[in-house]
């Protein structure tokens, strides 16, 4: 950085005002990362629950639903009026 290397009171105000702004960078960077990291945690909990949900759901949508009535032939004799 040039500025680092002038000496004038301009290059010396703009050093220092390039340093704060890496500095703040950084510090929302950081401060940015922490709220992502907790926000994929979160994430990650929601969807777990809502695999479960679904689930749920897909149960109780097969305890709703009444048995398929079988075409299966019956084992057995059979009258002669049944014929």
């Amino acid at each position: 950085m040039l500025s680092g290397v002038l000496s004038s009171e301009t290059a010396v105000r703009m050093h220092i005002q390039i340093i704060r702004v890496f500095a703040k960078m950084k510090e929302m960077l950081l401060t940015h990362k922490d709220i992502l990291l907790q926000m994929e945690k979160v994430e990650k909990k929601l969807s777990v629950h809502d695999e479960d949900i679904q689930l749920i759901f897909q149960y109780l949508k097969k305890l709703l639903t009444p048995p398929e009535q079988s075409t299966r032939r019956k084992i057995g004799f059979k009258r002669k009026d049944e014929e």
